[in-house]
């Protein structure tokens, strides 16, 4: 049976996953870190054979791996700076999740407009050309014809882009799709491979042999009970925090991560009602813009933002919000304000610092993805993007046979497998609000819980909620509302709302040692940062 066929009905609860890291001697692999890269590494080891645990401090894609663009992407910006592999590469992993996750990462058209007299000859001739390399390194793998538009039809497809000056507009193919639930696919997929993948479950300490590498001490959130794991392998993929890991391994070289954040706007998707996205390629400062419809919605973003502190909930900055809703009221017909502001989310990027970067430039900084083994032996991955993940962890794997840490295995069966739920059936857009289309092949399952038909919230049922509890491994208010359905990150408000039916549906899931009232009070102080401030109101204290 292949995993994406698999019910549930076989599936370990949580209980018995950590009966698993109390019981089992040793491990060829132990995963720190439950985001994109971490999930990915347990994956690619898994269906290879090797015996793996992962361990996740909070819940899976808890951190930026969750506070995405939600853009499957080759990265057109790259093409500018001559970096034909990387998107070369991320082009190649783009077909392979759109192809395993079809229920959660489909094609996107976009629209890259172009505006005054400059627009119909140089502007159009460079970003002609760039596109039409995009395609050329797309391939056999390119989702769709870039073309050319004049102003109507592009008026026409991107409804809601601003007509004034509109010479006209570029039309291309990309991806997008619904990270936290792909997190939560990747996670169950390597437990169907085997392996033991536990939320809520943080690595404290490190184990040595002889200067070596020997294990990680890990303890349930929930219990306090610890257990140490012996490996002869150690993957520190915990993201914007794996310097923290490495320190704990006594690592005296510096920080490998000089962090940025990225934020995000949602609001109605009357701003954007069209089909497409929109790409603005060059905004005043240099950066880049995005409008994609999302689940609903339109996402408005993003920054680029040097931060010192790694906050577990950073919130943006007044003058990221200013830029935002200032630029996309150039290129969109009707403006936004921060009246309009749904939920608010901010990423904070892992970008790698070199020893040639600068220091406090994010824009010097390394987009690609670094492996670092420590003399000790502990691996370090960090960078990249959700797109290449499933190279990244190939990279960890490789980087760790070449180090002696793991025996050589066959490479690439992960490229061509299929993720829990992934169904050959048509679906319906991510461009359209939430619903058991997110499912995939697991929706009939989900509808024969209890409570189908009971709605907590739009996209949202009582039998979601069980479902997230028996199947997608959801501890808390938390878990549901902003992991498992996207709710927080649509609408912040609604989302608090949604809070106490969640919290009492969790309460007959997980028994007496879930605190209801405890986990509805965190979730709602938590949603009122991702609503939007007043102008000039002082961010909450993190």
């Amino acid at each position: 049976m292949s995993v994406a066929q698999g019910a549930p009905a076989g599936q370990p609860v949580r209980s018995e996953l950590l009966r698993r890291l109390a019981e089992a001697p040793d491990w060829d692999l132990v995963v720190i870190g439950g985001g994109a890269t971490g999930l990915g590494v347990a994956v690619d080891a898994a269906v290879r054979g090797f015996s793996v645990a992962l361990v996740e401090a909070e819940d899976f894609a808890k951190g930026t791996s969750s506070r995405a663009t939600k853009l499957v992407h080759g990265g057109v910006r790259y093409l500018a700076q001559g970096r034909l592999g990387l998107v070369r590469e991320a082009l190649r992993e783009r077909a392979n999740l759109l192809r395993n996750a079809p229920h959660l990462a489909q094609p996107l058209p976009f629209i890259l407009p172009v505006y005054g007299a400059r627009g119909r000859w140089l502007e159009r001739w460079f970003y002609g050309g760039g596109l039409a390399l995009y395609d050329l390194l797309a391939g056999d793998a390119r989702l769709g014809r870039t073309e050319y538009l004049g102003a109507a039809s592009a008026l026409q497809r991107a409804q809601g882009l601003e007509g004034d000056g509109l010479a006209g507009a570029f039309q291309y193919w990309d991806g997008q799709f619904d990270d936290a639930r792909l997190a939560v696919a990747l996670a169950r997929t390597a437990i169907a491979l085997g392996a033991t993948v536990v939320n809520h479950c943080a690595a404290v300490d490190l184990l040595h042999r002889d200067g070596r590498m020997g294990g990680v001490v890990v303890e349930d959130r929930e219990t306090g009970a610890r257990h140490a794991l012996r490996t002869r392998c150690v993957v520190n993929a915990a993201g914007v925090w794996v310097d923290a890991v490495r320190r704990m391994d006594r690592v005296d070289g510096g920080d490998l991560l000089a962090p940025s954040q990225g934020v995000h706007l949602v609001v109605e998707r009357e701003f954007l009602p069209g089909r497409c996205a929109v790409l603005v390629p060059r905004t005043n400062d240099g950066r880049v813009l995005f409008a994609v419809p999302w689940l609903g919605k339109t996402i408005l973003g993003t920054t680029d933002t040097p931060r010192k502190d790694l906050a577990a909930e950073p919130e943006p900055f007044e003058e990221e919000i200013d830029f935002i809703l200032g630029e996309a009221s150039r290129y969109l017909a009707k403006m936004p304000t921060r009246a309009d502001i749904l939920s608010q989310w901010v990423g904070l990027r892992p970008l790698v610092r070199l020893p040639h970067d600068g220091a406090g430039d994010t824009k010097n900084l390394s987009r690609e993805h670094a492996v670092l083994v420590e003399r000790s032996g502990l691996v370090t991955v960090t960078g990249g993007k959700w797109t290449t993940y499933r190279a990244m962890a190939e990279d960890v794997l490789a980087r760790s046979v070449r180090a002696g840490l793991l025996p050589a295995r066959p490479a690439g069966a992960s490229a061509a497998l299929p993720l829990v739920g992934a169904t050959a059936r048509g679906v319906r857009a991510l461009s359209e609000p939430p619903g058991e289309h997110l499912y995939g092949s697991e929706a009939p399952i989900v509808r024969g819980l209890p409570g189908p038909d009971r709605h907590l919230a739009p996209g949202l049922t009582e039998a979601m909620v069980r479902f997230a509890a028996r199947c997608e491994y959801a501890r808390t208010v938390e878990d549901v509302l902003a992991r498992r359905s996207r709710l927080l990150f649509l609408d912040a408000q609604l989302s608090q709302a949604a809070a106490r039916p969640v919290a009492e549906i969790l309460a007959e899931e997980l028994g007496d040692r879930f605190d209801a009232a405890a986990s509805e009070r965190a979730f709602v102080a938590l949603a009122q940062r991702y609503r939007a401030r007043p102008a000039g109101q002082a961010p909450r204290a993190q």
